[in-house]
C-alpha cells in the first residue's frame, strides 16, 4: 500500500507539473504544434537519467524514492499516449512533414536528454 501512496502522491504533482508546462508552452509558442508534450518528454527524458543515478548512489537505490520520483512523478509528468495522439494529430492535417519532423525529434533528443541526465547524475553523485 505506501508503494501505491508514493506512486499517487508522485503522480499528482508531475500531472500537475505537465499541465503548467503546456499552458506556458502555449503562451510562448502557440499550438501549431505539440510544444507542451514535446517539452515534458525532453525534460522527463533528461530526469529519469538523473534520477536513476540519484535513487542509485545516494540513496542506496531506495524502491520507495524510485516509485516516488520514476514512477509517480515521471509518470505523471511525462505521456507517450499525448504523444502518440499529437503525432495522429499533426499527420491528419494531410502534411506527414511535421508528425515526422515532431517523432524524430522527439526520439532524438529524448535519448540525448537520457544521456544527459545519466552524465548529470554521475557528476553530481
Amino acid at each position: 500500500m505506501k508503494d501505491v501512496i508514493y506512486v499517487a502522491l508522485g503522480g499528482a504533482v508531475g500531472s500537475v507539473l505537465r499541465y503548467w508546462v503546456g499552458i506556458v508552452t502555449i503562451r510562448l509558442f502557440g499550438p501549431f504544434l505539440p510544444w507542451g508534450t514535446f517539452s515534458v518528454n525532453l525534460i522527463g527524458s533528461f530526469c529519469i537519467g538523473l534520477f536513476a543515478e540519484m535513487i542509485a548512489r545516494k540513496f542506496d537505490a531506495s524502491a520507495d524514492l524510485r516509485m516516488l520520483l520514476i514512477t509517480g512523478l515521471l509518470g505523471g509528468f511525462t505521456t507517450f499516449s499525448a504523444f502518440m495522439l499529437d503525432t495522429v494529430s499533426l499527420a491528419e492535417r494531410g502534411d506527414l512533414l511535421w508528425p515526422a519532423f515532431y517523432v524524430a525529434a522527439s526520439i532524438g533528443f529524448g535519448v540525448g536528454a537520457v544521456f544527459a541526465g545519466l552524465a548529470v547524475g554521475r557528476w553530481l553523485f
